[in-house]
């Protein structure tokens, strides 16, 4: 059977027989894999611990025809203040399902793959109240369905931006105002994160504006997936 190299972070997984268990990755180059790690629930296994969900690893597969097979996990990163801390859990597992929802499987996805990376070691070293509704907005672009967050989205206007619908896709001039209404400093936390600064935007103390972009960023989110993102809808993170 060929194998493949890959870095991989553990979206979720699920029981497998007596013993083992089918864990879905997200890689950079082999995009969504599913995996199953045989022996892994046994506490002599190598694998026991390596492989829960949102454990970077550096990892090795059999490739087979529907699901792969782990043979080699090293932990890069586990994430530990975000484990140890009930707060920040909701953030991460928000992050895990909405790119296990976004992410394809077999295709190449760095980009994605950086994204997650990234935001879960921001949440570990430096949580911030806009961190989860940054990492949302991010991924869309990412995806290429990003909101438009530099002029009207109903008219192309350069006007001031009142409302946010994800049905039209972004923010909304008064005159074309509909969806939700949104403060205007939401409106630049939303641009500065897809407009190069999001160093600026995780800057910013907790505050409605931060608490808009999350909720309006997990909207767009539903409304892309057409489905609820059932771990943005439990106790909120940090901030």
């Amino acid at each position: 059977m060929a194998t493949f190299r890959d870095e991989g972070v553990v979206l979720r997984t699920i029981k497998l027989g007596e013993a083992d268990r089918i864990v879905t990755f997200l890689t950079p180059e082999h995009g969504k894999v599913r995996a199953v790690a045989k022996g892994v629930r046994k506490s002599k296994s190598r694998l026991a611990g390596r492989l829960e969900p949102m454990t970077h690893v550096s990892m090795m597969c059999w490739k087979g025809r529907e699901l792969d097979v782990v043979t080699q996990a090293e932990v890069v990163d586990h994430f530990r203040q975000v484990r140890d801390d009930l707060d920040r859990m909701p953030a991460a597992f928000t992050m895990l399902e909405a790119v296990d929802l976004l992410a394809v499987e077999r295709q190449p996805m760095p980009g994605l793959f950086r994204a997650l990376t990234g935001g879960l070691r921001t949440l570990a070293e430096d949580p911030s109240p806009a961190l989860l509704g940054a990492f949302l907005l991010r991924v869309l672009a990412i995806e290429g369905v990003g909101p438009v967050v530099e002029q009207c989205a109903a008219c192309g206007e350069d006007a001031d931006l009142v409302s946010f619908d994800e049905h039209v896709g972004g923010f909304c001039c008064r005159s074309c105002r509909s969806g939700t209404a949104v403060a205007p400093e939401t409106v630049v936390l939303a641009r500065q994160v897809l407009g190069g600064q999001l160093r600026a935007a995780l800057a910013a103390p907790s505050s409605r504006a931060t608490a808009e972009l999350e909720r309006l960023a997990t909207t767009a989110v539903e409304y892309h997936l057409d489905r609820r993102l059932r771990s943005a809808h439990l106790a909120p993170g940090p901030g």
